[in-house]
């Protein structure tokens, strides 16, 4: 099972999707927007304990993560 779910932008259709590490294909594609798409995402890191990585449209790079499992070292405090 994977630990990430990433919202990513199709440079091809122009449109945003969600995938899965490990996965062959996007958990949910076809999103207007990044919004729609982080939404969806969000959801299912939720439900299954994953980390969420939304990447920039530009560059593909990531520019926000939230964890919603057991992460492996917690800030104090």
């Amino acid at each position: 099972m994977s630990n990430q779910i990433h919202t990513m932008k199709d440079k091809n259709t122009g449109t945003w999707y969600n995938k899965q590490d490990g996965a062959k294909r996007a958990s949910n594609k076809g999103f207007a927007t990044q919004k729609e798409a982080a939404e969806s995402a969000r959801k299912i890191a939720i439900n299954q304990g994953l980390e969420h990585s939304i990447h920039r449209a530009d560059n593909n790079h990531i520019r926000e993560k939230n964890s919603y499992g057991n992460d492996d070292c917690p800030p104090k405090g």
